[in-house]
């Protein structure tokens, strides 16, 4: 298989977050902040390098947006390169990691950075409409390539 970028652009990983006790502290209320998000998606395995999606700059915390009064969710997310033809398959990841993580409450929207992607509208497109999203899920091929790119990088090395 030749890949679409083979030299892709490598950056260097965001420090871990500190936890603090009231964040550990059942009985304080924590809202979800993008950091948060950031930290559930920026393991994402991209699907055609042994890089996650923090590395290749794909997923940051800056593009993303939470609303927790309106219970809104909104990942932007910038492809490596213009015509990546894996752009569905990292939002379909990014949503399906979102949606198993978060509580049910919230609306989860993923769309690829404006200006980032020739097809930014068809993509966008398709990662917006539930039925396609639902479909899709229902393809056991695809399920399990999202779910290899969701899977921590530690644990697909394991299995290889």
């Amino acid at each position: 298989m030749e890949l679409e970028n083979s030299n892709p652009n490598i950056y260097n990983k965001v420090s871990e977050r500190n936890i603090t006790a009231d964040e550990e502290d059942d009985s304080v209320v924590d809202e979800i902040d993008s950091r948060e998000i950031f930290d559930l998606i920026r393991g994402i395995n991209d699907p055609e390098h042994p890089l996650t999606l923090e590395e290749l700059h794909v997923v940051e915390d800056s593009l993303i947006f939470v609303d927790n009064r309106n219970n809104i969710v909104k990942v932007l997310f910038t492809p490596t390169i213009p015509h990546c033809s894996m752009a569905t398959l990292i939002g379909l990841s990014i949503r399906v990691k979102l949606l198993r993580s978060l509580p049910p409450r919230f609306k989860v929207s993923v769309e690829i950075n404006p200006g980032t992607h020739v097809s930014e509208n068809s993509v966008n497109k398709q990662l917006a409409d539930k039925e396609r999203v639902a479909a899709a899920l229902e393809n056991t091929h695809l399920i399990k390539v999202i779910n290899q790119c969701i899977t921590p990088l530690t644990m697909n090395r394991k299995r290889a």
